[in-house]
């Protein structure tokens, strides 16, 4: 065989399903329910197509111009990324050492063991690692950890500590301070333009920390990771902060009746930070399978993650308020109605 050993063996990361129909209630993949702001669609509509004929700028730095000042820090301690799917992989490759490790919380993002399966390292839930990756607000839970929690283990932590804060906007704290502090020699906080920028389909993300890791990341990237529009579009949402809080403020407006509308109805709810909840369902209305597979027959979409640390609750995204009212009619229908 020609394909690498630990390639053949890998159990690929299953990305949340994307029905083809538009005619579904989506609520599996943490999209935002609101549009981008316009201004994104008017960089779209006036985009000089002779731009297209040469390569973008390869260090994107009209956009890391723009996130460093929005994060009170220099562009130096910016790096773009094609998503913040590829800054994990390149942290896995610039971080990690051939027989290193790469740990996270358990359970969290599932990507985190597939990225340490390609890099041909191992994974675990443990301190002593090479890695650490730090999901908060964590997900699948949406629960949010103390800034001075995680600043307490990066002190003492041998390695890098990356903190992925792709749900952060809608959480009352982050860590952005860790890494930008003059101090920092080992902490990376990463975030996205998928979430509160409503920009899943463009591929943006981009995380700040100490400019030797960050140059690192730079030397390991591919020559234009980022293509122009991606730039150009990510650029006009970051200096549209207004538009984006509104919408994180509709979510989290929403998430708080969705949550006391799921517990009147005797669900388990962990408390969440970030645009989604982590709920089990009373015993009632069936396992969290059965009413999974009973909300796909009636085309809502949720996510589900068998096994014994999240096999008993699903992951349900914070729509619009309508389509939060047509899951809970449908949970109604199958029999948890209010106490």
């Amino acid at each position: 065989m020609r394909i690498a050993q630990n390639i053949r063996r890998l159990d690929a990361y299953v990305p949340g399903e994307q029905p083809r129909s538009a005619r579904v209630v989506k609520l599996n993949t943490n999209e935002n329910a609101y549009p981008p702001s316009p201004a994104c669609a008017a960089v779209l509509k006036d985009f000089d197509l002779d731009r297209l004929r040469r390569y973008p700028d390869p260090n994107g730095m009209h956009l890391r111009q723009a996130i460093a000042r929005l994060n009170r820090t220099t562009p130096d301690k910016v790096f773009i990324g094609n998503g913040s799917d590829e800054i994990l992989s390149l942290a896995a490759r610039c971080f990690v050492d051939d027989g290193g490790t790469i740990g996270s919380l358990d359970p969290s993002y599932s990507l985190y063991k597939t990225l340490a399966a390609i890099r041909g390292v191992a994974w675990k839930p443990s301190k002593n690692v090479s890695l650490f990756l730090w999901t908060n607000p964590n997900a699948p839970t949406g629960t949010l950890a103390p800034r001075d929690a995680i600043a307490a283990f990066a002190r003492t932590f041998k390695g890098v500590v990356l903190v992925d804060e792709a749900y952060a906007d809608f959480a009352r704290a982050n860590c952005m301070e860790l890494a930008t502090a003059a101090d920092n020699e080992n902490v990376i906080v990463m975030r996205t333009f998928s979430k509160s920028y409503s920009l899943a389909g463009l591929r943006v993300g981009y995380c700040v920390g100490p400019v030797e890791l960050i140059d690192a990341l730079y030397k390991a990237k591919d020559s234009y990771n980022v293509d122009a529009i991606a730039q150009a579009v990510a650029l006009a949402a970051v200096r549209d902060q207004k538009w984006m809080k509104a919408n994180v403020r509709r979510i989290v407006r929403t998430r708080t009746a969705f949550t006391r509308a799921l517990e009147t109805r005797g669900w388990d709810v962990l408390p969440s930070e970030s645009n989604f909840v982590f709920a089990q369902p009373p015993a009632a209305c069936g396992t969290a399978q059965e009413v999974f597979d009973y909300l796909r027959g009636r085309k809502i979409f949720v996510r589900y993650f068998p096994g014994p640390l999240t096999g008993a609750r699903l992951r349900i995204t914070i729509g619009t308020d309508e389509q939060m009212r047509v899951l809970l009619a449908a949970l109604d229908a199958k029999g948890t109605r209010r106490r």
